[in-house]
């Protein structure tokens, strides 16, 4: 009898406090939902809005340098650290063709929402920025010198 006058008030206190800490319909946990990417079929047509300044292309290139850099190399290579830790086949956007299939509304889709294995950039980034980011991919293409480079490996190159 005494053993039961303890465990009935410990259940009915965890009892209690689990149901507190579960959230009701509709409410949160205070976590960030990830909504539903939009079709990406959508971005096709969208047409890039962004003038680029020195200023907007550097902070691009900032980004780039701490989100991107790691798989897709410093310079665009495709042969960043993380590329080849995991041995990825990933672009080379300092080769023409390397873009060329995508449209800017396309490339902006990759970055902000991602796409096989790469990852989304969210919310992190404005979209001036990724825009931004898609004018500075842009640049690799042209600013190649020499001969392009192709990504080495079997299968296609993932973004």
């Amino acid at each position: 009898m005494l053993k039961t006058l303890f465990v009935v008030p410990i259940l009915l206190f965890f009892g209690i406090s689990a149901s507190l800490q579960k959230p009701s319909s509709g409410s949160t946990t205070g976590q960030a939902t990830t909504p539903t990417p939009p079709d990406y079929s959508q971005y096709a047509g969208k047409v890039n809005p962004v003038t680029p300044t020195s200023a907007s292309q550097a902070r691009a290139e900032q980004i780039y340098g701490f989100d991107c850099a790691m798989c897709h190399g410093q310079n665009g290579d495709g042969k960043g650290s993380v590329a080849a830790e995991q041995n990825l086949t990933i672009r080379d956007f300092r080769d023409p063709d390397s873009l060329k299939q995508l449209t800017d509304g396309e490339i902006f889709y990759i970055i902000r929402y991602g796409k096989g294995q790469m990852p989304p950039e969210g919310p992190r980034a404005k979209t001036d920025e990724v825009w931004d980011l898609v004018i500075y991919l842009r640049k690799m293409e042209n600013s190649q010198t020499g001969q392009a480079v192709t990504s080495a490996g079997t299968g296609s190159p993932k973004f």
